[in-house]
């Protein structure tokens, strides 16, 4: 019964619309009549659960005014419980009942009331207008939630599931039903872009670090279907007016459409720079082509001369006797300058010839004649002066060359400064007692077969380190010329040129004391 007198009546309190759900008659027949005394509109009287279901699935009311103890299978708790998960109607209870256990049954469903009998007219209406002023504030921020074009995922402290907004489910391929009160870490595991690996879950570090979580670039999200979607933003604490953790959100969006975005960015930033660097090198080619053009006369033509003059010098002398005079000494002494003149002009030549015969490589300047060669014939003639060299040094050199080889299409004068090279170095840097190889064969290789030089020489092992350089301009191994014969530090580089102009591929490679170096070449150039 309503206990006291309250006439109010306005459009506002007419919109209203109730279910009244009570087994008892005479109570709910009462309480219908004050609340239309109120201005509310009452829709109906139902007195068990199911019926309660059925008359808010039919009716939609704004308010439920829901009795616990009630006939049929359920009760007034769990009836409200389905009509909210369902319809998101609010329910206030008005019970006689307020033992603990009933109101912490109740408090579970999230009633918007709870008004104990004798039901008092302020009470009711208090009731009433707090709980459609809380929905329909609960429900602006819900329509926010539901529109907002990022996905926001809402967590209890224990990383339970306990909302999902539309984008939310539309990104993770979860409906609220499906993820409520599952475990956000298992039900939406976070993936490193690179290796596929689980990410702790930014929800988790936010609530371990009592700090806002930005999601870093390289993230990505499993999906319900098994998919991975790259995501962007932040998960940050929930806390109550207390300053209490009462759980944590994460904020999420699809952050593919921004990555393609800034690959195409970054893709045309590239070809920008991409477009600068060929100018650049386009002129830095033309000043190499100037260079070689202007420095090859003035460079070697001195250094020619100065030959020149030492052998005249010499051969002056010789037809005057004075290197053949008695006073041997002055002899000596003129012949070691002369000798000493001799190899420095021999050096400097051979490196200016280097280096202009290096930048002619690099510029793609070098001339290129294919001729046809016969390597069983060739190579031996080639081999000869090392071959010499080697016993000199005390040194064993062999040489084995396949009899079936076909003749060979390539540029003879870089074919051979390839082999004169490598062999120069094999002498130089196999002491005494040591093995020099020599050995040619034909390899498969696509689309036809290659030619496959192989050298090695006993007593050297380069290390790994040392590989990776060895082909670099001015690079030389160190401590490791027994005979001192010294050296520009441009042959193995030129070799690496020579066989990338010749369309070919050199390795090197050391093991049980021995460095092979292993050369691979077209049968036939393509010029």
């Amino acid at each position: 019964m309503i206990e006291g007198d309250m006439a109010l009546g306005s459009n506002s309190l007419k919109r209203v619309r109730l279910l009244i759900v009570e087994d008892e008659y005479i109570l709910a027949s009462n309480l219908k009549e004050g609340l239309e005394t109120f201005g509310y509109t009452v829709l109906d009287i139902v007195d068990s659960g199911e019926a309660a279901i059925q008359a808010a699935i039919a009716l939609r009311p704004s308010v439920i005014l829901m009795d616990i103890r009630i006939r049929g299978e359920i009760d007034g708790i769990q009836a409200a419980e389905r009509i909210w998960q369902e319809l998101q109607i609010p329910i206030i209870y008005v019970t006689g009942h307020s033992d603990q256990s009933t109101v912490e049954r109740a408090t579970l469903t999230f009633p918007f009331g709870y008004v104990l009998k004798p039901v008092r007219e302020k009470e009711l209406y208090v009731a009433i207008q707090t709980a459609l002023s809380r929905y329909e504030r609960e429900q602006f921020f819900y329509t926010i939630l539901q529109g907002m074009g990022d996905g926001v995922i809402v967590v209890d402290p224990k990383l339970h599931i306990k909302y999902l907004n539309a984008a939310a489910e539309t990104l993770t391929g979860w409906r609220l039903d499906e993820a409520k009160e599952t475990l956000v870490t298992e039900t939406i595991p976070f993936l490193d872009e690179q290796n596929q690996r689980p990410l702790v879950n930014p929800i988790l570090s936010a609530l371990e670090t009592h700090q806002t979580v930005h999601i870093s670039d390289g993230v990505f999200m499993r999906c319900k279907n098994g998919s991975t979607l790259p995501i962007a933003d932040s998960a940050a604490l929930l806390k109550n007016n207390e300053g209490a953790v009462t759980g944590a959100v994460l904020v999420f969006r699809d952050d593919t459409q921004r990555r393609l975005a800034a690959e195409r960015d970054l893709a045309n930033e590239r070809a920008q720079q991409a477009e600068l660097q060929l100018a650049e090198q386009q002129r830095l080619n033309q000043l190499k082509d100037d260079f070689l053009a202007t420095t090859s006369h003035e460079l070697r033509t001195p250094l020619s001369n100065i030959k020149l003059a030492i052998f005249l010098l010499e051969t002056t002398l010789n037809q005057q006797g004075i290197l053949g005079t008695e006073q041997v000494s002055q002899t000596q002494q003129i012949n070691r300058y002369l000798s000493i003149l001799r190899e420095q002009c021999e050096q400097e030549l051979s490196l200016v010839n280097d280096l202009l015969d290096l930048r002619s490589l690099e510029a793609g300047a070098f001339g290129l004649t294919v001729t046809t060669v016969h390597l069983q014939e060739w190579l031996p003639h080639v081999a000869q002066s090392f071959y010499e060299r080697a016993i000199a040094q005390q040194q064993t050199f062999q040489i084995h060359i396949s009899p079936d080889l076909p003749p060979l299409q390539s540029d003879l004068p870089s074919l051979t400064r390839i082999i004169s090279e490598l062999l120069n170095n094999a002498c130089k840097y196999t002491p005494a007692g040591g093995v020099i190889e020599l050995s040619v064969s034909l390899v498969p290789a696509a689309p036809t077969s290659a030619l496959q030089i192989l050298i090695r020489n006993s007593g050297v092992e380069i290390s790994p380190e040392q590989q990776t350089q060895i082909f670099e301009p001015f690079y030389r191994v160190p401590n490791n010329d027994p005979w001192k014969h010294g050296g520009t530090g441009l042959g193995l580089a030129l070799v690496k040129r020579f066989v990338t102009y010749l369309q070919g591929a050199i390795e090197v490679s050391a093991a049980d004391g021995c460095t092979l170096f292993t050369v691979q070449l077209p049968l036939n150039l393509e010029v």
